[in-house]
This record gives C-alpha cells, structure tokens and sequence, in this order.
C-alpha cells in the first residue's frame, strides 16, 4: 500500500461509478468503496462507508428502473458517499420507531434508517440534467 502524507488527507478527490440495473452491482460498489478508502489511507470508515454505500445503491437498483451512478467524494476531512437515480421520486422515509415491525425482523425497508442511524448528516435532492431526471441520495461521514 502506498505510503500516505498528511497533505493527501487535505487534498479533495472524487470519484464516480455507472450501475447498470443489476444487483450484482451492489456488490462491486460496496467492494469498489473499500478499494477506493484502502487506497487513500481512510481504513477506519470503510465499514460503515461499505454498509452506507450498499443501502444507498440497493436502494437505487431495487426501486428504480434504469441506470444509477455512485458518488464517493472526500474534502475538508468529509466522507460523501451517494447513490443517483433516474426516479424523481424522493426516497422513501427511513424506518420510525414504533413502527409495528422491528427493523431487525424486516427483510426490506430499513436501508435508509441505517443510513440516518450511521451517517452524520443524509439528504436528498431532485435533479434535472440534459433531459434526464432522476434524484441524488447522499450521506456524510465526519472525521475531523
């Protein structure tokens, strides 16, 4: 593993990845994020960055149709991590308590109440480009 400076940590990086509609797809993402963290030096998120990023992307390939991308994006010591989708639909809302179901028993339905349960910040925004229109759904790790 290449050694890792400080000024690395200060210096914002991105990148993106296609999903086709696929759920074999989460599974290259979820591996394509530890890559990504391994490579920058940031090994302490990738657990909760893989889990993130896997909720975010079954969401996107599960209840849309179409192609998807996901976002992973570093600057001023936060983690983004997010999932677009050609459905301008929000996403639905993350599990309440109370709920008659615990979300441990539920099969379906508790991605984006893990989401808001492990990220430090998570929201969503509609978007309209060159024709296309689909939502952005995006979560935030903090580490300074």
């Amino acid at each position: 593993m290449p050694e890792t400076g400080a000024e690395e940590f200060e210096t914002p990086w991105e990148y993106s990845l296609s999903i086709p509609d696929d759920l074999r797809a989460v599974t290259v993402s979820r591996r394509t994020v530890r890559l990504i963290l391994t490579m920058h030096g940031l090994i302490g998120l990738v657990d909760t960055a893989e889990l993130l990023a896997t909720e975010l992307v079954s969401n996107a390939v599960r209840h849309t149709k179409g192609p998807a991308a996901l976002r992973v994006r570093w600057s001023a010591g936060v983690l983004r991590i997010g999932a677009w989708d050609a459905d301008p639909e929000p996403p639905g809302p993350p599990g309440m308590p109370g709920m008659p179901e615990s979300l441990a028993e539920a099969e379906e339905g508790r991605g984006l109440a893990l989401v808001r349960a492990c990220a430090d910040l998570w929201g969503w925004q509609p978007l309209a480009r060159e024709g296309s229109r689909g939502k952005y759904v995006w979560c935030d790790l903090v580490t300074v």
